[in-house]
């Protein structure tokens, strides 16, 4: 069996297993999920974010691309870094979350493109088109991001997006050096729901859909 026919058999045999996920499930992802800016002092451990980075890492992105990198700051350590980063309302819910990670994206991913798209040379449009480099990079490290957090929620973890910080001095503090910079930031534990409100609102299906 060649590696395309064993990826046909795998995804039959999936929709064979499952088709859809419960409306439980989905109101666990998306419906019923909230954002949370309080949190318990349950910890996340290492095995746990080895498997959201599995989960995350098969999300798809253009060309297999993959330009996301993070960084899990979870010691006190790694906090009193960030912290002076960021808004001052932000402070306190990286202090007191068990993990705030750094999604960043690398200009150079492209780089990685012979092993991780190697039937075809992916990497010639980026070569010299360093604007086009960085598009891409930010566009797909954001799909990343997302899946990052559709995955902690599905492990039973709730998270807490943040974009309000000084890019510059993060990109400093953590990327010295490379060619990674930030794109958010995100808080995930295990949310105290004393600091909920209520639900803000959403739009309506005609305000902001068209089918054509």
């Amino acid at each position: 069996m060649d590696a395309a026919e064993e990826a046909i058999q795998t995804v039959e045999a999936l929709r064979k297993r499952i088709s859809s996920l419960s409306k439980d499930s989905i109101d666990l992802l998306f419906r019923e999920a909230r954002t949370h800016n309080a949190w318990t002092d349950r910890p996340v451990t290492d095995e746990q974010i080895k498997l959201l980075h599995e989960l995350t890492i098969n999300g798809a992105t253009s060309g297999n691309c993959l330009p996301a990198r993070f960084i899990f700051c979870r010691s006190m350590e790694s906090k009193a870094r960030l912290t002076p980063c960021v808004n001052p309302g932000n402070i306190s819910k990286i202090e007191a979350a068990p993990v705030c990670v750094i999604i960043g994206y690398d200009l150079m991913f492209w780089e990685h493109l012979p092993r991780l798209f190697p039937h075809r040379d992916m990497g010639a449009q980026y070569r010299d088109n360093a604007k086009h480099a960085e598009t891409n990079a930010f566009r797909n490290s954001t799909l990343q991001g997302a899946y990052l957090m559709l995955g902690a929620r599905a492990m039973g973890m709730d998270i807490g997006a943040m974009s309000g910080y000084n890019y510059e001095a993060v990109d400093k503090e953590f990327f010295s050096g490379t060619t990674i910079k930030s794109n958010f930031l995100c808080n995930i534990g295990y949310g105290d729901t004393s600091g909920l409100f209520q639900k803000l609102p959403r739009f309506e299906f005609d305000e902001v859909c068209t089918v054509i």
